[in-house]
């Protein structure tokens, strides 16, 4: 079958914008099926809308249609971030032109792929949920990829570095950008349920007490870290382990259903 493409990348010169949450869905479909499974990409509509509303490796969930897709389409071919395939009067297929409308390399993509697919996340779980579209073998692999994309505007940090940190994309529309960095400040280091969703609603910290300690009338040395203070950070710690492992159970469980996807 002879192809012929009706849009192609204007120019290497980044051309991204803020765009809706249904834009980003798109783009993030398209990217992941080229990476995760070539023999169905280019895709149809049809393809398209149902890894907009597939259950796994999404967040919030999305339930569109043919229209919601096929005017998504038109507006990203206007501004050169996808383009149409058309051959021997088949049903028409879309690429994306991501690499050069984000000026990003094959692993950054892979990230930004995940983080329009669903939103904020701590870095352990995009490390688990991006590797299977690019070689991140770990945290520390993910570290400098995290830098090139923040010097390029592309992803902003939700919280301080360290470990359970929150980072996202800059594609948002300002509002939605705004809420998410307000819940999260105002949220301090504790992490939302769900991110992408408490954009909107704000996020519920919980404070841990501090034990009243007993007086003492002699001179001791002075006492320890508060046992709740400890305990509270170590708790913490093993609920962001927990949760980046639920995410890589989830990641295995969608690459499974991709497989069979393409098999059936």
């Amino acid at each position: 079958m002879n192809e012929n493409t009706h849009d192609s990348p204007q120019s290497r010169e980044p051309q991204w914008q803020s765009i809706p949450p249904i834009y980003r869905r798109v783009i993030g479909v398209l990217v992941e099926k080229a990476k995760t499974t070539p023999a169905g990409y280019p895709m149809s509509i049809n393809a398209i809308m149902t890894g907009c509303n597939q259950k796994s490796n999404r967040s919030p969930q999305m339930e569109v249609d043919t229209e919601d897709v096929e005017d998504t389409l038109q507006q990203l071919r206007q501004i050169g971030a996808i383009g149409e395939i058309v051959g021997g009067g088949r049903v028409a297929k879309y690429r994306h032109y991501m690499k050069e409308w984000l000026d990003v390399d094959g692993t950054e993509l892979g990230v930004m792929a995940e983080l329009f697919l669903r939103g904020a996340q701590t870095i352990g779980e995009l490390r688990g949920r991006a590797a299977r579209m690019a070689k991140i073998p770990d945290v520390q692999s993910l570290t400098p990829i995290l830098q090139s994309l923040i010097k390029k505007g592309l992803v902003v940090e939700l919280t301080p570095s360290g470990r359970g940190q929150v980072v996202t994309h800059t594609l948002y529309e300002p509002r939605e950008l705004t809420a998410l960095q307000t819940s999260y400040n105002s949220a301090g280091n504790a992490l939302p349920t769900n991110p992408e969703s408490t954009a909107d609603t704000g996020a519920r910290v919980s404070s841990i007490q501090k034990p009243e300690l007993p007086s003492l009338t002699t001179s001791v040395a002075p006492p320890p870290e508060p046992p709740s203070i400890a305990a509270g950070s170590e708790i913490t710690e093993l609920r962001a382990e927990i949760n980046e492992l639920r995410e890589e159970v989830v990641r295995l469980k969608g690459e499974i259903e991709d497989i069979w996807a393409n098999i059936r």
